[in-house]
């Protein structure tokens, strides 16, 4: 026992340097998080035991504890940055950076090959021990497991029973050696975190500018395949055909976007004798033009939306279909997806606006301009069904994923079930579904999307043949992992499953996509580094409330940067809970301690949706954040009740640091006043009374009202986060600190941030007779609202605009943006060349 305390105390000497640094090291091992309390994780399968940061594996999700369980791993250790290793009794330390821990990879499988990763704090415990093998060894395990789970300390053990049941038993027939993955960040990620536990080696692509990414640090091999431009690099098929026989992969898994729907890139693969995880280039090339599948879509007798069934030639005739079809109409690309190449038009005008838009940004991001018009369903839901499919013929629907709260036709959160939806639905839907895969013999995983009007009457939109960006929900509820079914179906192996299995739904799981983009501005996307970057966690299991689930999805970490040259996905966050409040509440948390730094990001804009009352009952539609937000996202607004909250515990975390500075602990003390101002508007008296600065409890007075705040212990390695508990409830919720001021704080308090000026009475009394800041007058000038390059100017100098007129348009992420005239003037100069990479807010125009 001495010698484990011994262990023990090394940990915890560990800084938190080295804490950090360790914990990308385990986003390293696995992107794809599962995040408990208690801080334990399961690798995922039945005859595995290991761990990597933290988390439990959403099947594992009901409470239930783990008994270590230290095995020979067959696979050698994956890098870690800092960690203790021990071997026959003996101890070694080792501090390595990101890349030296990559390149030093293979002469730690050498030496290590009998040792399992483990622990948030990148342990690596030998085979068949902890600490040693000397007598008492299991009770000493049994002790320390005690003892660092309570203190978020990782340990793994073997799944339980339930999550052998969750999933699907494997056969004993051979996957692949090694496969590559032809995506990048978090997709390419989540794909390696499957292959690692199946014991399949992978190979990563990569673009000059992410030659660091995560993923490629991940993957077993990498190989560069271009330079930035994702026609020269991601969408480059000889370069990834190459890359294939260079490194000897069997199989190509595309992951979503870029080639995974491309029917040529499958027939040259085909061609070579390397499998396609996923569709034939037949299924493709049938489905995956969304003209052809309606087509097909009508002849199985699944129910479609009306519009034009051909290709349109030009603006002219756009106008001339839609005009035919009955506006509102939605122009939509052919090869499209992800919210690119579509836009909806609403009078002949918008129309001929829109078209090119649409052609272009068809063009850009799948390199075929055609387009289609349907009619556009008004007040409809966005819902999809999964499928799964093998080459036995067997063909299953999964429960529904409602995917209705959209910006620019791009989903933004994601739930499964529906509210919604009906058993009878759902069976009809996903009957639907299944004739659809079946009449063009679909295999691998696939997705059917439908709108669906308040009367539940369901049209098929299209069918997307490959791995959904929201598939993470569908794993949750179904504890299936649909990665590792894909590589079964193209190992040509049977699904081992029956429908009432594939549909069976246990709890209920919400995904918010967090991205680099600025609400306050349309959702334009924005770029930069991620300065600081710490992970949410789940809330602990207390008050009678069942263990839930955070998982995060990510193909970043802290230091990342990202880039105008692709998606600004910084991550998929997803919970789950035995019912939808307890997953929302689970998600209000997770994103309220989620902290990012370095560039704008939609967590505030996220935590608004989620907390909206409308989104709390269900009552939503695809114009959700249109009707929310007629005048664009500005912020959100406190209540009352949480104001007051904000204000108490703004003013009992000035008065700790107070405490700490003067180097004194006071159980009791004098009242403290102060005066708060809520940015530079209304003021608040406030007194404070210390209870105990060692359990962190104070009584706040604000406005007369009495407020208990306990300000819990701080989060390791999180400065930024502040967990408190108001009126002994026992229900904490955390907060954080944007920035220190130089009296106060900018505080980020349920989603809506707020700078508090702390001061006492009389610095107020006399600041109020300061005179206010300058305001900077940019009404002169069109600035470019994000990184990007400058396509075009519509306008010279001299010109007279008009409100509405257009005046340039900037491409970012593939995107393009058409920036028009807010008001009446005169063009005074053109102060950007064509082609130029802007930065934000550089001026492109200046007006007389």
């Amino acid at each position: 026992m001495a010698r484990l305390l011994k262990e023990g105390l090394l940990l915890r000497k560990l800084n938190s340097t080295a804490r950090g640094s360790a914990r990308k090291a385990a986003r390293a091992l696995a992107s794809t998080s599962w995040h408990s309390p208690n801080g334990s994780r399961d690798v995922n399968d039945n005859n595995l035991a290991g761990c990597a940061h933290i988390g439990t594996e959403p099947a594992l999700s009901n409470g239930s504890q783990f008994d270590l369980n230290w095995q020979q791993s067959a696979q050698p250790p994956d890098c870690q940055e800092s960690g203790v290793s021990t071997k026959s009794g003996r101890r070694k330390t080792f501090g390595l950076s990101n890349k030296s821990a990559f390149r030093a990879r293979r002469q730690l499988e050498g030496r290590f090959a009998d040792f399992r990763p483990c622990g948030a704090l990148g342990v690596i415990a030998p085979a068949g021990t902890l600490f040693g093998t000397e007598g008492g060894a299991t009770q000493d395990r049994d002790k320390f497991t005690q003892f660092y789970l309570g203190r978020g300390y990782a340990t793994a053990g073997q799944p339980n029973a339930a999550a052998a049941e969750a999933r699907p038993a494997s056969s004993d027939k051979k996957l692949f050696n090694k496969i590559l993955i032809a995506n990048r960040g978090e997709i390419a990620c989540r794909v390696i975190k499957s292959c690692r536990r199946l014991g399949i080696k992978t190979v990563a692509v990569h673009s000059e500018p992410d030659a660091d990414a995560l993923h490629v640090r991940m993957a077993d091999e990498a190989v560069c395949v271009g330079p930035a431009a994702s026609t020269k690099s991601y969408l480059n098929i000889d370069a990834i055909l190459a890359a294939c026989k260079s490194t000897g992969a069997e199989a190509v898994h595309p992951g979503y976007g870029f080639l995974s729907e491309n029917s040529a890139f499958v027939e040259r693969l085909e061609q070579e004798g390397i499998k396609f995880v996923g569709p034939t280039s037949s299924a493709i090339a049938a489905m995956g033009d969304k003209i052809e599948s309606k087509e097909l879509a009508k002849r199985a007798r699944v129910n479609t939306i009306p519009g034009f069934p051909d290709v349109i030639r030009d603006a002219a005739h756009a106008a001339e279909v839609a005009k035919a079809v009955g506006y509102p109409v939605m122009m939509k690309a052919s090869a499209g997806g992800g919210g690119k190449g579509m836009r909806i038009a609403w009078s002949e005008k918008e129309v001929m606006e829109q078209y090119n838009v649409c052609h272009d940004e068809a063009v850009s991001s799948f390199g075929d301009g055609r387009i289609f018009i349907e009619k556009f369903i008004e007040q409809p839901r966005h819902i999809e069904i999964q499928l799964i499919a093998d080459s036995f013929g067997n063909t299953f629907y999964l429960p529904e994923r409602e995917c209705s709260i959209q910006r620019r036709n791009q989903k933004v959160i994601e739930e499964a079930p529906s509210t919604f939806i009906t058993p009878e639905t759902r069976k009809a839907m996903g009957e639907q579904a299944v004739q659809l895969a079946k009449a063009v013999g679909y295999q691998s995983a696939g997705t059917v999307e439908f709108l669906v009007d308040k009367h539940r009457n369901f049209y098929f939109l299209e069918m997307n043949t490959r791995l959904q960006v929201e598939h993470p929900v569908t794993e949750l509820i179904t504890g299936l992992d649909l990665v590792e079914l894909m590589l079964k179906v193209a190992a040509g192996q049977k699904l081992n499953l029956t429908q009432e299995r594939a549909c069976r739904i246990q709890g209920w799981a919400l995904e918010s996509r967090v991205y680099a983009e600025d609400p306050r501005r349309g959702f334009l996307p924005s770029n930069g580094r991620l300065r600081t970057y710490s992970e949410p966690r789940a809330r602990p299991a207390e008050g009678g409330r069942e263990q839930e689930t955070v998982r995060l999805d990510t193909g970043v970490e802290e230091g990342s940067e990202i880039s105008i040259y692709y998606d600004p996905l910084i991550c998929k966050l997803s919970t789950h809970g035995p019912t939808r409040e307890a997953a929302l509440e689970s998600m209000e948390h997770a994103l309220d301690s989620y902290v990012v730094r370095g560039l704008t990001h939609n967590i505030p804009f996220l935590r608004s949706v989620i907390s909206d009352p409308d989104f709390r009952s269900g009552n939503i539609t695809t114009k959700f954040i249109q009707e929310h937000y007629p005048q664009g996202w500005q912020g959100d607004y406190l209540t009352d009740a949480q104001e007051a909250r904000m204000l108490a515990s703004a003013a009992a975390l000035h008065v700790a640091k107070l405490h700490q500075q003067s180097f004194s602990i006071f159980p009791s003390g004098d009242p403290i006043k102060l005066t708060l101002t809520v940015d530079a508007g209304q003021q608040h008296e406030v007194v404070v009374s210390p209870v105990s600065d060692v359990t962190g409890e104070y009584d706040v007075k604000l406005d007369g009202s009495k407020i208990a705040v306990q300000l819990l212990t701080p989060n390791p390695g999180q400065p930024h986060l502040v967990d408190v508990d108001f009126d002994g409830k026992k229900q904490p919720m955390s907060f954080q600190i944007i920035k220190k001021l130089p009296r106060g704080f900018s505080i980020l308090f349920a989603g809506s941030q707020h700078d508090v000026l702390i001061e006492r009475p009389d610095q107020a009394a006399m600041a109020k007779h300061m005179p206010p800041p300058r305001v900077v007058d940019y009404s002169k000038f069109l600035r470019s609202p994000m990184p990007g390059a400058l396509i075009s100017v519509a306008v010279k100098e001299g010109q007279n605009v008009s409100p509405g007129a257009e005046l340039a348009v900037v491409e970012a992420m593939k995107m393009r943006n058409v920036l028009r005239a807010e008001q009446e003037g005169v063009v005074k100069a053109v102060s950007a060349k064509v082609g130029s990479v802007l930065a934000a807010d550089q001026v492109i125009i200046e007006f007389e």
